[in-house]
């Protein structure tokens, strides 16, 4: 395609240095949306200047949401006019997946909703069968998927219920508890799911008035409000980023420091790594990796909801193992369409076998530079991370997706000692 932005990177550079975790995009997302609650304004003090938050700030100015740059960097979302009868352009809500957030902020204020199936990465489905199971259960009967969109009408206001989930979707925990705050009496999500982004979600919206606990755990209690608040917010870091960063250590044999990071939510990788071999050190809000010079050993890993190794972070571990000897396996168990970056690490020079979910990363001497094409967001992040590994050039093309969920990605990598940059063209 042409024009179209690639990254450049010359390999075979240790990174050295200290680089800084941005906001995490999962956990901007959905509180942008629930910034939707009220007719007053949040104002969140670091929001990612990211392709998807973008995208999410256009979806919500097209439902009537107002949107205010203020002049420190600070962004101000408020749902005054919020008008649930306007059409989001199918183009727009498909280049986001989160867009389906804005579901239950609609259907809490407006007891309506019309939107298309949102998009996003290309990873396997991700079914809206659960939010839809829950926004029955809160009272909204009309629900129906039909020629790409999702129409909802429900009364007002919505009715607390208790309502047990089939699978912990992330997705789906945090839009109930969003159409909950403002629902009567008291919902009970059971088996919900834990991430971190969930507890920052609850966070900001007892901030803002509700009544909610719980969120961490499988069980969340929500006792309904009429009314909610604005208020300011700063967003957690982001914990894929910041393992993103320590692999990237890792793989060039580097020593760097990974600061704003909240290490009990990056233990799973943390743990990973040091199972490999890895050296680290882990302060209140930083881990640094060292270099060694000894051999890393090879590893099983298995996606898992949080507190388990994150899907997230599989493709990226998945760059790093190619280079550590012996045979490691990871399974997959989140996302069926989850090994995009197989056949590009192969061209690389990995040896990468894949069968029935499992990878089998058998480990090689070196990887050499190639032109490799991403498909999604985690993909892209580490065939970039192979390539800053590599002997020679890579170029990764459709950086797109890369930069959908790291901020100034380039800008960070280069102030540690990497050899890259952007390029546009042909």
């Amino acid at each position: 395609m042409a024009n179209q932005a690639k990254l450049e990177i010359v390999g075979g550079r240790p990174l050295q240095g200290t680089i800084t975790v941005s906001a995490a995009k999962n956990a901007a997302l959905p509180l942008l949306a629930a910034a939707l609650l009220t007719e007053e304004e949040v104002v969140f003090d670091n929001l990612p200047r990211i392709k998807d938050v973008e995208a999410m700030l256009e979806v919500i100015q097209q439902v009537g949401g107002t949107i205010r740059e203020l002049e420190d960097g600070r962004w101000a979302i408020s749902g005054r006019n919020l008008d649930a009868s306007r059409e989001v352009p199918n183009e727009l809500v498909r280049k986001i997946r989160a867009s389906n957030l804005l579901l239950g902020p609609l259907l809490a204020r407006c007891g309506m909703a019309h939107l298309s199936m949102p998009g996003g990465c290309s990873i396997g489905s991700r079914q809206m069968d659960q939010h839809i199971k829950g926004f029955r259960a809160l009272g909204c009967q009309d629900i129906a998927i039909s020629g790409g969109y999702i129409k909802a009408h429900g009364p007002l206001p919505l009715q607390g219920t208790v309502i047990h989930l089939d699978v912990a979707s992330v997705g789906a925990t945090e839009n109930i508890m969003m159409a909950a705050t403002l629902a009567a009496g008291t919902t009970v999500i059971r088996n919900a799911a834990k991430e971190p982004e969930i507890v920052d979600l609850q966070n900001l919206l007892n901030k803002m008035g509700a009544h909610i606990r719980g969120a961490g755990t499988d069980v969340i209690k929500i006792e309904g409000v009429k009314k909610l608040k604005g208020t300011s917010h700063s967003i957690i870091p982001d914990r894929i980023e910041a393992g993103t960063h320590l692999v990237a250590g890792v793989i060039t044999n580097g020593q760097l420091t990974v600061k704003n990071i909240i290490p009990e939510h990056v233990e799973a990788v943390t743990a990973k790594l040091m199972e490999m071999g890895v050296k680290l050190e882990i302060g209140d809000d930083y881990i640094t990796v060292f270099p060694h010079d000894w051999q890393l050993k090879a590893v099983d890993i298995r996606t898992q909801p949080y507190p388990g190794f994150p899907t997230d972070m599989q493709a990226q571990f998945m760059a790093l193992l190619t280079l550590v000897p012996g045979i490691s396996l990871i399974t997959e168990n989140i996302f069926e369409a989850r090994f995009n970056q197989v056949p590009e690490l192969n061209r690389l020079g990995a040896s990468i076998k894949t069968e029935n979910g499992t990878a089998f990363i058998k480990g090689v001497a070196k990887l050499t530079g190639a032109e490799v094409s991403a498909t999604d967001l985690r993909a892209a992040a580490a065939l970039a991370l192979a390539g800053l590994a590599a002997e020679g050039k890579t170029i990764v093309e459709n950086i797109q997706h890369l930069e959908r969920g790291y901020e100034a990605f380039v800008e960070k990598y280069c102030q540690v000692g990497a050899q890259m940059r952007r390029i546009t063209g042909s």
